[in-house]
């Protein structure tokens, strides 16, 4: 990993840090981190590796930051303000997936420059996957993850509506 590739990371974590704050649900906390999702694809992923079975990998991981998105866009917590702005805050739990992707993208790469490359290139050749697809495999893993938790909580703060409406009469009953 490059000094970049620390700092991107530790800009993930200091993001998902900052989220444990309330905040209000609006375009900006939709388009700024989408903004940095694009800025890392861009970045990272120039073409899509197709040789032997590297989609097969880079889907796996994808669907492993699915899964992890999704899971932690469930349990962030979303709330209806008194002004009918919508808030969210990541708790113990969302926190902990977010950390747990970050993390083990992270601890990967580490242990391949520190001892575990021959382990990694053993089970690329038995597996037939080439030394392109993992960089875009753990990149549309974080990608995935993000993007899938900022959907979830954007379209749980959509649903949410007042749930207090003072009762209206019914015809026919005594006012």
């Amino acid at each position: 990993m490059t000094l970049t590739d620390y700092l991107i990371n530790a800009v993930f974590i200091v993001v998902v840090l900052r989220q444990a704050r309330e905040r209000r649900l609006d375009v900006r906390s939709f388009v700024a981190p989408m903004a940095l999702v694009v800025f890392v694809a861009s970045h990272y992923v120039h073409t899509i590796p197709t040789a032997g079975n590297d989609l097969e990998l880079v889907g796996a991981l994808t669907a492993v930051g699915l899964t992890l998105g999704v899971l932690c866009g469930f349990t962030t917590h979303v709330r209806l303000g008194a002004d009918g702005g919508r808030f969210a805050r990541v708790g113990w739990v969302a926190g902990s997936l977010l950390v747990v992707g970050i993390c083990s993208r992270m601890v990967f790469v580490f242990a391949l420059h520190h001892g575990a490359g021959p382990a990694i290139r053993d089970f690329s050749i038995v597996h037939q996957i080439g030394a392109a697809a993992w960089p875009v495999a753990l990149v549309a893993m974080a990608l995935f993850e993000v993007t899938s938790r900022l959907v979830v909580v954007q379209l749980r703060g959509r649903r949410l509506t007042v749930s207090y409406a003072p009762p209206s009469p019914v015809a026919g009953s005594p006012a």
